[in-house]
């Protein structure tokens, strides 16, 4: 029986993107770093190009826990922008500790994701058209909230901590001699810390699956008992907090909070879970992937930008990718179509057993 399922788990990983976006990673990096032996220095390639992937690797799963629900959030980069710039005034105007700031701006996009879900599950509305609009109102209203609250249009107040985890590496963290690399960010640790807490809760919670089966087949999970409507308040609660994380995040690297916090996020945020074997159409994601997703967008970017390839080539390219990616993602639902019997039965089966689970309790 054991042998049977490791069989089945490795086929299943055989299936996914994953193992062809760890040698695409690996050989694009060979490949850069022959080309132009830079690309492998570690302070001033390696650190920054990590630090990026870190970020945007939470952007990326701020949007695939919506995409699980086979939802899609516009509004990830005004989010995160919002996320920062409570963060900000909480450090330059009240002069509260990290601790206090950073939840502040965590509960800021808790509450905005939350309102875009209610809205959505309340209303009926497709998700592009409520997260469009509310990315267009925080658009007009971060740069307004910067000019009343800040001066110069940035907060740059850096409470005890800050810094350190936004520039630091781990060249700062020793032990007796010993030291770490200064090619490897602090800011990694955050983003490890996302990608933990959502896989865990996916993988592991009761609700993780009630939202997974939500995305998958909304009208069996409705009728088996999961409460559908919460779950994709949920989602999108979830989204704003790690927008926010994410914006905050760049803020620590840059050192300032400002109203470009955000702008780049929306392509990304798409790209990682895409790439990464999250369905479009819901109930299905994948955390790792979404790392891998990013990672490999990250080094393209990076190798290139050494190549002296200007941002517009590099846009245009990234939009390719994209591109490939949905047809890769609609090719993947032809086929999961033809298997729709067998997930029918599946989820069912699976709302099933969560409506048990409720009963026993």
């Amino acid at each position: 029986m054991n042998s049977e399922r490791l069989r089945h788990a490795v086929q299943a990983e055989l299936r996914s993107p994953r193992p062809l976006l760890v040698v695409l990673i690996i050989v694009l990096t060979i490949v850069f770093a022959i080309l132009k032996p830079a690309f492998l220095n570690g302070p001033f390639v390696i650190a920054p190009l990590l630090t990026s992937i870190a970020i945007f690797t939470v952007v990326g799963l701020s949007q695939m826990v919506v995409l699980s629900v086979g939802h899609m959030n516009l509004a990830v980069g005004q989010l995160a922008g919002m996320g920062a710039l409570i963060t900000g005034a909480c450090f330059d105007n009240l002069g509260l500790p990290l601790i206090v700031g950073v939840p502040v701006g965590l509960l800021a996009g808790a509450v905005l994701g939350a309102l875009a879900g209610w809205i959505i599950a309340r209303t009926g509305v497709n998700s592009f058209i409520v997260t469009l609009a509310m990315s267009f109102t925080l658009m007009g209203l971060i740069p307004v909230l910067y000019k009343q609250w800040s001066v110069g249009n940035a907060f740059s107040v850096k409470p005890a901590g800050l810094e350190e985890i936004g520039r630091g590496t781990f060249a700062d963290i020793c032990f007796g001699d010993v030291c770490g690399s200064d090619a490897v960010p602090l800011m990694i640790l955050p983003a490890l810390a996302c990608m933990a807490i959502i896989g865990y809760f996916y993988a592991a919670t009761r609700t993780g699956r009630e939202v997974l089966v939500t995305g998958s087949n909304p009208l069996t999970a409705e009728l088996s008992g999961v409460p559908t409507a919460r779950r994709v308040i949920l989602a999108h609660a979830l989204s704003g907090v790690l927008a926010a994380v994410a914006g905050i995040m760049l803020g620590a690297s840059t050192g300032s909070f400002t109203p470009a916090i955000g702008g780049e996020f929306m392509l990304p945020s798409f790209l990682g879970p895409i790439l990464g074997g999250t369905l479009l159409a819901g109930g299905v994601v994948s955390v790792i992937g979404t790392a891998l997703g990013i990672t490999l967008t990250a080094v393209i970017r990076k190798g290139l930008e050494l190549f002296g390839v200007g941002l517009e080539t590099l846009n245009v390219l990234l939009g390719v990718i994209l591109l490939a990616a949905l047809a890769t993602d609609r090719l993947r639902g032809v086929f999961a179509r033809k298997r729709a019997p067998r997930e029918e039965e599946s989820a069912a089966t699976l709302a099933a057993e969560l409506k048990d689970a409720e009963g026993v309790r």
